[in-house]
């Protein structure tokens, strides 16, 4: 018996097909759920911004009821509600982030990133 620990990588070659893109890539470029580090990356560039979106639609949201409901006059100090606004935007960008990643992991769709070959430009019979 081995004293040497078992990884999901052992099941597989030194190179596997990616998931997402379809290319072959070294084993220790791949994850768990067999995505290459570009569609990693890929992923969080389209999570991050959706995030950002979802995060000033919120602060906005957020804005509009302190103007409408709280109603602050100048005795309220006007830094406070703009600290409190981008830090809900802050905030609710990177949470929806997490989220909205996770949930593209989860979905796991296979060859989403990937580009069809080109095909051969036809010669003229």
């Amino acid at each position: 018996m081995t004293d040497r620990k078992v990884s999901w990588r052992d099941r597989f070659g030194e190179e596997i097909t990616c998931l997402r893109c379809l290319e072959v890539k070294d084993s220790a470029e791949m994850d768990r759920l067999l995505w290459c580090k570009e569609c990693r990356l890929a992923a969080r560039g389209r999570a991050t911004k959706r995030g950002w979106m979802i995060g000033i639609a919120a602060s906005l949201t957020l804005a509009l009821w302190i103007w409408l409901v709280v109603e602050p006059n100048r005795a309220l100090v006007p830094g406070g509600w703009l600290a409190t606004i981008v830090a809900a935007a802050w905030i609710v960008a990177r949470v929806a982030r997490e989220v909205l990643f996770g949930v593209e992991r989860f979905q796991n769709r296979r060859a989403a990133e990937a580009v069809p070959p080109s095909l051969p430009p036809e010669a003229d019979a």
